[in-house]
């Protein structure tokens, strides 16, 4: 077949089947941002409906143009984290305007194309030490691990001296994430092919005949107006200096957040050559840029790479068409979003959990001994997932990585390459607006 060959399924040791399993699996996945990324911005004056579309949209060109141009199995979509900073931090606080706030993000989409383009960005994710790496896929399978038990509702808010508790486990909807959590762990076992998307399909199925889930009353609509916000983003307001701070921090934010989660998904996935570096990365690099740009021109924040991909590639996704699979589900979405709607967060919470469980394992080869390896590694794991903002962790692993080697006398071990990206670090917890 064309496509077999177009994505050299048989050299990567996959077929067909299981690359549309695994697209499927990563969109149901993160299918949650559809609507999570839209109430998000609605907080910054952004109507709903438009945001929805910005969302997909910009979601399926990411993706589609990661399946065909980069052929790698890795799914595009607006951030969390950036959206909340977005419509918490750079509006509600600061108070500029998300039309501002949108330039902002279209300058570091233009930003990330440059040095992409000039072989920048890909010298900085190699000068990344191995150590570093690991804990880049350690840290990212600890933060999904605790999105989905709060997902599932199994971890919830507590309060101001106990910040998390354990949710009501008698409550229906806990029990059925915790039977689904088992039900993909055992299909899982039993090496069944698809085993997250069995088990996700079928908790929502027992949601829906249980009545804890209602059917859509209509299956297809027509996609909301998308106008209100299309090219509607405010590019000089953006470069005033007083914006300075939040252009810096969205740039940061997504280099680092891009970069991490390319290389943890990808260590884990086997994609890495035998130097931890991930092959002709500036595809999914450019990629990444490009949707940032799209993305703030249809409308929405910033666009990078999702950790959930690691939910296809566990489900045997091994190239580009995998991401192709899961472009045209966000397509369909466009029109079929009250299907997608029906998922309950206790049915695709669970398989965040196992995902995540699975990514910790690389965590045997970390170098412990050296701690001035082993504190940067730490502190990525741990920051990633407490200030529950992968970029944070990465940040103060880049600042803590070169001080460490400086106060035990081994400076020249540190990359010049790093020795950026502690700059870049440092600058972003000095501008950051708290």
């Amino acid at each position: 077949m064309l496509l077999k060959k177009i994505f050299k399924l048989d050299e990567l040791g996959t077929n067909m089947k299981q690359e549309v399993v695994a697209g499927i699996t990563t969109f149901i996945t993160m299918a949650y941002i559809i609507i999570v990324n839209p109430k998000i911005l609605e907080a910054a004056g952004m109507p709903f409906g438009a945001s929805m579309t910005a969302t997909i949209l910009s979601a399926f060109f990411g993706t589609i143009l990661m399946g065909v141009y980069a052929k790698r199995p890795f799914a595009i979509a607006p951030y969390m984290g950036e959206n909340a900073f977005v419509a918490y931090t750079v509006v509600k606080i600061l108070g500029y305007s998300w039309q501002t706030a949108l330039g902002a993000i279209f300058i570091g989409g233009v930003l990330f194309t440059l040095i992409t383009v000039l072989k920048i960005r890909s010298w900085l994710a190699n000068a990344i030490p191995e150590n570093m790496k690991i804990a880049f896929a350690v840290g990212i399978g600890l933060f999904l691990i605790f999105i989905g038990l709060n997902e599932s509702g199994i971890v919830q808010l507590g309060t101001p001296g106990a910040p998390v508790r354990v949710g009501n486990i008698a409550d229906l909807k806990i029990i059925l994430s915790i039977v689904c959590f088992l039900l993909i762990a055992f299909l899982m076992y039993k090496k069944i092919k698809g085993a997250i998307l069995i088990g996700i399909l079928t908790i929502t199925f027992i949601s829906i005949i249980s009545g804890i889930v209602s059917i859509p009353k209509q299956i297809i609509s027509s996609p909301p107006d998308i106008s209100p916000i299309f090219l509607k983003l405010d590019i000089p307001g953006a470069l005033s200096w007083g914006f300075f701070s939040v252009i810096l921090t969205v740039f940061v934010m997504d280099f680092v957040d891009t970069m991490g989660t390319l290389i943890g998904v990808s260590y884990k996935a086997g994609l890495l050559d035998e130097k931890g570096n991930l092959p002709e990365i500036e595809k999914p690099m450019l990629c990444d840029a490009l949707a940032t740009i799209v993305g703030a021109l249809l409308g929405t924040t910033t666009t990078g790479t999702y950790i959930e991909s690691a939910a296809g590639i566990e489900s045997g996704g091994k190239s580009g068409l995998t991401a192709v699979v899961t472009a045209l589900m966000f397509l369909l979405a466009l029109f079929f979003n009250p299907i997608f709607e029906v998922v309950p967060a206790f049915a695709y919470g669970p398989a965040l959990i196992i995902v995540g469980m699975l990514m910790i394992s690389p965590i045997k080869k970390l170098e412990m001994n050296d701690f001035t390896e082993f504190v940067p590694s730490f502190l990525i794991i741990v920051l990633m997932s407490f200030t529950y903002n992968l970029g944070i962790g990465m940040t103060g692993g880049f600042v803590a990585y070169p001080i460490m080697k400086i106060i035990s006398g081994r400076i020249k071990e540190v990359h010049p390459g790093l020795w950026i990206l502690f700059l870049f670090s440092l600058l972003f917890f000095v501008f950051y607006p708290y």
